[in-house]
């Protein structure tokens, strides 16, 4: 029975050579055999089975029997593709979070550390990272909110609210994005944060440790935000940000919120 060329693409992922690929195959469709039997079934020449199938169980994917001739028996595949998923999980994990330190102590070192970004999914990716980073605090104004993003923002949170970043939302309780009614309110509602439901202008707001900061907005037709216009300036300038935060806890402090704010009223 042959296989689709993404699952061959899969084991090559795995770290297997063509022939290993070939064989663990072949082993699949034929559960165990001896080494002449398996190289008939992957069409791997006889001069080379030994080595691969000693290669095969040195990774893993088979087990070798005892006894003459010798059998190969395949282990099963969601045993192989588990192990070898959570050694690649964690693999990436260790090499993010080490990339991660190394780009983190040399942003401040740019020149001029501000940038542009344009695009929803751009500007997204960019608030999710600067929220992965927070240590102390989170100041985010939620004004503009794309649609796919309230679940992203709920999920991103939960990291740092364990750790017990001081989080703090200030948005709007529906926004409208490309005739889309995105329901913040009913998504966010449940998060352990400190929340508060405003009609904020189409302004998003996401300040991190009082030393990086990032604000997007986009242009408007009527009531209704134009996610293709979105752009965003992201920056470290302390002053900037200190700026930003006076102005945040202005507005957070003043007593026109309600805890029952209906965003019908609006």
């Amino acid at each position: 029975m042959g296989v689709s060329r993404e699952t061959l693409e899969a084991l090559k992922t795995l770290g297997l050579t063509d022939y290993e690929t070939r064989t663990y195959v072949a082993l699949n469709s034929i559960i165990s055999g001896t080494a002449t039997e398996i190289s008939q079934a992957s069409q791997v020449p006889r001069s080379r089975i030994y080595n691969i199938l000693k290669s095969l169980d040195n990774k893993g994917f088979l087990e070798i029997g005892k006894g003459k001739p010798l059998t190969f028996t395949v282990i099963p595949p969601h045993e192989v593709f588990k192990r070898n998923k959570n050694e690649i999980k964690k693999k990436m994990e260790r090499a993010e979070s080490e990339l991660n330190v190394l780009y983190e102590s040399q942003i401040p070192n740019v020149p001029a550390p501000i940038w542009i970004l344009h695009g929803p999914d751009k500007i997204v990716n960019k608030e999710l990272e600067i929220i992965s980073r927070a240590k102390e605090s989170l100041f985010i104004m939620g004004g503009l909110m794309f649609p796919s993003e309230p679940p992203q923002l709920k999920e991103a949170l939960q990291k740092p609210l364990k750790r017990g970043v001081k989080t703090r939302i200030l948005t709007a309780p529906i926004c409208k994005v490309d005739d889309v009614e995105v329901t913040t309110m009913e998504i966010m509602k449940e998060l352990p944060v400190e929340l508060k439901f405003f009609p904020v202008p189409y302004i998003k707001l996401v300040v991190r440790d009082q030393q990086e900061m990032l604000i997007a907005f986009c242009k408007l037709s009527g009531d209704v935000a134009l996610s293709e216009t979105a752009i965003c300036i992201w920056n470290q300038y302390e002053e900037f940000i200190e700026t930003i935060t006076g102005m945040y806890d202005f507005i957070w402090s003043m007593d026109f919120f309600s805890p029952n704010f209906s965003p019908n009223r609006f």
